[in-house]
């Protein structure tokens, strides 16, 4: 139920009925509820347009819209606005519908295929703190389009090809080391060391580059190298996804090997186009849409002289086969900032080629970065970069901590599946309640913290809820009687409830988890108020007592799906 995109239509159509024309009404949220539950926000503006006094625009538009059952009293107030009071019967209607659907009244919407490219790590390293932003709000955003029906094409592009496999093969041939027992750190170690000694040794450097040549060249010995490398790699990976609880699983990982093959073929036709030529026998794409400081177009090398392919080349056969053979409507990524050039870059040139249709979105969804209290780039004592892995860790053990403070008695195991919940949510949700585009500074206690805008305090609300509605004495298929909405405050969580279906959809189109982690919290306080306010349990009219029963469920659905999406896990108990 989008009750704010109903009434906008509702006022589109009194405003086309004036000037047969589209107007975009501005439809706020009221935060004083006595004023009206909504608003119109940029009535002075429309008025301009149209040439009218805001006031007599008013009573044309209450005119139009007034008779309408959902609509209690409609006022205007100075200088310009529209206030909306809607029917507390008719807001009554819509929850009882949402009541008994599975989906809490949410639409499914046209079926689209669309490509979200996350997490993306690099083979042969471990995945560090810098990953998680991308992953987690990636999954997020995977897990809203899944929910609203599209089919959604997870696309994990590890860095998997390239010159650091040829150096990491001759490294462990050099050494005599077996790669088949090898982990991950060790395999970290190895690249760092094969890195250096590729940087000094000219003929260990000459070394890797031919056994990047054999690879790309299919010789099964350092074929079979580079897949037992990946696989190393990838096994560890997926630890980490199973312990964020991301969707993203092995048939989703479409590396930069998968469009290898395709990269002599992309330069021979970008050269035939006349898109590419060749320099200092190099090949390169000069575009005249970006320019450098000389006010030049700037050139994007796709082959270098030694015949070796670029991030570009691969980039530009990537969105060649999500076009052409995923037939995607949308490609989102969720990559830095510092990628943004890069990639409008490789989708010009693709686009130039005609390697995408005009229809097909691109969206670049970038994130700040994690910061630690001294507002410096997140890392540990030593300088280096905290790996993920120990980052969960410690969220665990610090939320074990945290329980034994607590002096709960439940049992060892009980306590480490509660610690496991606590603070891999914990970390979670301190980053998605951030405005993905910022940096965020990362603060222990305030995201293990049971107040604020806090994963512990929304999961806590849910608890409390579930413990509420377990000691009704009423069975919930009992509760056939409609919903009654009196007291202020069972009108604001009515509302806040319908507002659930907005949140969704306008996160769909953003990519922005911030805002349901900011609506989660406005509907946890909001309840507390009305558990406040309204005896849910023993209430002496019945009547009253089955209503705010189906309106704490109604809250605990919402929490339970809001967090779901967010990748959260809920508990009975805390």
């Amino acid at each position: 139920m989008n009750l704010k995109n109903i009434i906008k239509k509702d006022i589109k159509n009194a405003l086309i009925k004036i000037d047969h024309k589209e107007y975009d009404p501005i439809i706020i949220l009221n935060k004083k509820t006595k004023l009206g539950h909504y608003q119109l926000n940029n009535l002075i503006k429309i008025s301009n347009i149209l040439n009218l006094d805001p006031y007599e625009l008013s009573k044309i538009i209450i005119l139009n819209i007034k008779k309408k059952s959902r609509y209690k009293k409609i006022t205007f107030s100075q200088p310009g606005f529209i206030n909306i009071f809607v029917d507390e019967k008719w807001i009554s209607e819509q929850l009882e519908r949402i009541f008994i659907s599975s989906r809490l009244g949410i639409n499914r919407s046209k079926s689209q295929n669309i490509v979200i490219d996350y997490s993306s790590p690099n083979i042969a390293k471990e995945m560090h703190i810098g990953h998680l932003r991308s992953t987690i709000i990636g999954d997020v955003m995977a897990r809203i389009l899944d929910f609203l029906g599209h089919n959604v094409i997870r696309a994990n592009h590890i860095g998997d090809w390239g010159t650091q496999f040829g150096m990491l093969i001759a490294y462990l041939e050099d050494k005599k080391l077996k790669h088949d027992n090898l982990s991950l750190t060790q395999l970290e170690k190895f690249y760092c060391r094969a890195k250096k000694k590729y940087d000094v040794d000219k003929l260990f450097a000459e070394k890797s580059r031919e056994y990047v040549v054999k690879l790309q060249n299919g010789d099964k010995n350092c074929f079979s190298i580079w897949k037992k490398l990946v696989s190393i790699t990838m096994l560890e990976n997926y630890k980490i996804y199973k312990k964020l609880n991301v969707t993203l699983k092995e048939n989703h990982t479409m590396g930069e090997s998968v469009y290898n093959k395709m990269l002599p073929d992309i330069v021979n036709d970008l050269k035939n186009k006349k898109i590419a030529i060749e320099q200092d026998g190099s090949t390169v794409v000069f575009l005249k849409e970006f320019k450098n400081r000389l006010g030049e177009s700037m050139g994007v090398v796709i082959q270098k002289k030694d015949k070796g392919f670029l991030y570009s080349t691969t980039d530009i056969a990537c969105f060649k086969y999500r076009c052409q053979k995923l037939h995607a409507n949308r490609i989102i990524y969720y990559t830095d900032s510092r990628q943004h050039q890069h990639l409008i870059q490789a989708w010009t040139i693709a686009k130039k080629a005609n390697y995408t249709s005009p229809n097909l979105l691109l969206e670049h969804h970038m994130f700040g970065m994690m910061l630690s209290k001294n507002k410096r780039p997140f890392k540990t004592r030593n300088g280096d970069t905290i790996k993920l892995s120990a980052l969960l860790d410690e969220a665990i053990e610090r939320a074990m901590h945290l329980i034994k403070q607590k002096k709960t008695n439940l049992s060892k195991k009980k306590a480490i599946q509660l610690a496991n919940i606590i603070g891999i949510s914990a970390v979670k949700y301190a980053d998605l309640s951030k405005n993905r585009n910022t940096n965020y500074v990362f603060d222990w206690d305030e995201m293990l913290s049971f107040d604020g805008n806090t994963a512990p305090y929304i999961q806590y609300a849910y608890t409390r809820i579930i413990s509420i509605i377990k000691k009704s004495t009423i069975p919930v298929n009992k509760l056939k009687e409609k919903i009654v909405l009196k007291k202020e405050s069972e009108i604001n969580l009515a509302i806040k409830i319908l507002e659930f279906e907005e949140i969704i959809l306008l996160i769909s189109h953003k990519g922005t988890p911030h805002i349901l982690c900011k609506y989660l919290y406005q509907l946890a306080t909001i309840f507390s108020n009305f558990y406040e306010n309204c005896s849910i349990l023993f209430s002496k009219k019945i009547k009253n007592r089955k209503s705010r029963l189906k309106l704490s469920i109604l809250t605990a659905k919402t929490l339970k799906k809001g967090l779901n999406i967010l990748g959260i896990k809920v508990t009975k108990k805390m």
